[in-house]
């Protein structure tokens, strides 16, 4: 346990009482060394006895004690600026004193003060000041480096980097003891900051952390905005170095920075942080046109994207959200989350099942929404597969009656939310949303002809978001606390990955593009491999993959793909005013004749009669072609 003298803060007026103390010693032995080498001669001789001159000087020099407020900073964790201000205060106090002198000497012919004294108390007493806190910061410091705190390097040499090494150095129970600054290889090298070696970023820098047993490096928020994380911070993982990152310090004041660095608020980075991920720019003022005193309802509002979805929703200041979801304890859970975060925005919680076209039909005529996005869905690709029919009740049926009554009920926009497992699709899940896809895109097609002022409907597609419920980053989080193995389904498989509030961003955006009938897809940027993505995070929490976390390969779940696309080899896209979105061309649909078709698909899986609904989904959808699934044997040979 640490030392009680070392944890504690001594008070201002201790420090305070303490240089007095220091500064009698100084005095007394200026009077001493004087009276060896300057020969005072008879000191009762004095024109003012000692002890008078003593409270004089005690006197000036507590005056600009606290002019300066030297007593005001921790003497263990005292910096160059609390040496300034000791030796700024005792210059002063010289200065003053000397002044008293000349001015009494011109006034009554003598000085009441001994110069010798002055000049000899000056440099005796800021020595002995600084020499305590030196030695006090140097007593603390191996302290410090006895209790095993791990050296960190620091990685940037701006002033946000130099900002933290000085709070790591300053902050009580420190987490981390900083070594040094990393810097970029073609900068200039051998120079130090704050007392500590600069080090370019090469080989010979890992071969001296490696020695040194330095595991942890330290990146600023402000570091990581300069940088391409997925790149530049690769180099450290590929080496096993764990990447830390700390708040934005310019939030708070000095105290609370260090009282942060003191408990320890120094997190290592998440793999979203390693994506690369482009900035995502959106109209706002557009999305604010739609949204603005308008009723907005989003179905699934307890989900992943939903939640996120009310969640900027509240940006543009509807006059109400309507949180429509089947879950109660999510959607309760939400609502707490709400009205601590949104305390002026309204909404209105409503338990509903999407499937139940009478209670949805209630609800709409009830709320009368301006905008509808629709989010409700069963997403996971070996469950539906293995549940076709509740995947066609869900993903068909509940977008039928969402659709359909926002047209009888003047919706002015309906944005439905879809996946790229639309595309191809291999599985019942990507399937089932494609035939979603065309029951609204041929219905808005059919309602256009007649009524050009009819709802919009628009549909977003994008890939898989990070940290959504059930994904594989939280599962591979999971894994890991675990102790592994961490399951990988192919060495081989990829996927595109996007934040759940970049997927949200894009949404809302392409919301105000659409004229109704389009599909758009988002620009995913590049493709992930699952296995990286798998070794990354085990690198992430301080393990090394393979050695203290095994990596085991399961194979392909039905219905699963090595790769997906974001758009049909026949579809072609065209560019929008956001080069994040674009619009998919996809192949149109007769509403009267494909409804009949859904209809009957969702008639039939009513009936548990799986192979039938699947052949009648395979009709549909012709593109739809079984991937290690049972329902292969429908396919045509």
């Amino acid at each position: 346990m640490r030392n009680s003298i070392l944890k504690d803060y001594l008070p201002r007026w201790g420090v305070l009482m303490m240089d007095l103390l220091l500064c009698s010693i100084a005095f007394w032995l200026s009077v001493w060394i004087g009276s060896g080498f300057f020969h005072y001669g008879n000191l009762d001789l004095q024109p003012i006895s000692f002890g008078v001159q003593f409270l004089i000087i005690m006197a000036v020099q507590l005056a600009f004690f606290c002019i300066f407020q030297t007593y005001s900073g921790i003497i263990r964790y005292s910096t160059f600026v609390d040496t300034i201000k000791v030796l700024l205060s005792n210059i002063s106090t010289g200065l003053v004193l000397i002044v008293v002198n000349l001015v009494m000497d011109h006034v009554v012919g003598e000085h009441p003060l001994m110069n010798t004294v002055i000049a000899v108390y000056v440099p005796i007493s800021f020595v002995l000041l600084f020499s305590l806190r030196v030695g006090v910061k140097t007593l603390n410091d191996t302290f410090e480096r006895s209790q095993g705190n791990p050296p960190v390097m620091i990685y940037g040499t701006q002033a946000a980097g130099v900002a933290i090494a000085k709070m790591l150095s300053s902050a009580g129970n420190s987490p981390y003891r900083p070594l040094g600054f990393i810097t970029e290889p073609d900068e200039r090298r051998g120079y130090a900051l704050a007392g500590l070696r600069v080090w370019p970023l090469d080989e010979s820098l890992f071969r001296w952390m490696e020695k040194r047993g330095i595991k942890h490096v330290i990146v600023s928020p402000m570091k990581m905005r300069m940088i391409n994380p997925a790149k530049d911070l690769q180099v450290f993982i590929n080496h096993n170095i764990r990447i830390l990152t700390t708040p934005y310090f310019t939030q708070f004041d000095n105290v609370e920075a260090i009282d942060a660095m003191r408990i320890g608020r120094i997190d290592a980075i998440k793999i979203e942080d390693l994506l690369e991920r482009p900035q995502i720019e959106v109209n706002t003022e557009n999305v604010r046109q739609i949204i603005h005193q308008r009723v907005v309802m989003v179905s699934g509002a307890a989900g992943s994207i939903g939640s996120e979805l009310v969640r900027q929703i509240q940006k543009y200041e509807p006059q109400v959200t309507i949180l429509l979801d089947i879950a109660e304890s999510p959607l309760h859970d939400l609502v707490l989350d709400l009205h601590a975060n949104y305390p002026d925005s309204r909404f209105i919680p409503i338990i509903a099942d999407v499937r139940n076209r009478e209670r949805i039909e209630q609800i709409y005529n009830e709320m009368r929404p301006d905008v509808v996005y629709h989010a409700a869905a069963y997403k996971h690709v070996p469950l539906m597969e293995s549940y076709p029919n509740e995947a066609i009740q869900a993903n068909v049926l509940g977008t039928k009656n969402m659709a359909d009554l926002a047209v009888k009920y003047g919706v002015q926009r309906f944005v439905m939310i879809s996946t790229d497992k639309a595309v191809n699709p291999t599985n019942i899940m990507g399937a089932s949303k494609r035939i979603a896809e065309i029951y609204v895109q041929s219905l808005f097609r059919k309602l256009q002809a007649s009524d050009p002022n009819c709802t919009k409907f628009i549909t977003t597609r994008f890939g898989n978001v990070l940290g959504s419920n059930g994904s594989v980053i939280p599962f591979f989080r999971k894994q890991i606390a675990a102790g592994g193995p961490l399951t990988v389904t192919h060495p081989d498989i990829i996927r595109y990955f996007m934040t759940i509030p970049e997927a949200c961003c894009l949404v809302m955006e392409a919301s105000t593009l659409g004229e109704g009938g389009e599909i758009f897809v988002f620009d995913m940027g590049k493709p992930v491999k699952i296995l990286d993505l798998a070794r990354n995070m085990i690198r992430l929490a301080g393990y090394i993959p393979e050695k203290d976390i095994q990596i085991v390969f399961t194979g392909l779940r039905p219905g699963e793909k090595l790769y997906e696309e974001l758009l049909n080899q026949k579809e072609i896209t065209i560019p929008t005013s956001n080069q994040k979105i674009m619009v998919a061309r996809v192949r149109e649909f007769e509403f009267d004749e494909v409804s009949q078709a859904i209809d009957k698909l969702i008639e039939t899986s009513r009936m548990a009669k799986p192979f039938t609904t699947v052949k009648i989904m395979k009709q549909i959808v012709p593109e739809y072609i079984s991937n290690n699934s049972i329902y292969e044997q429908l396919d045509p040979q």
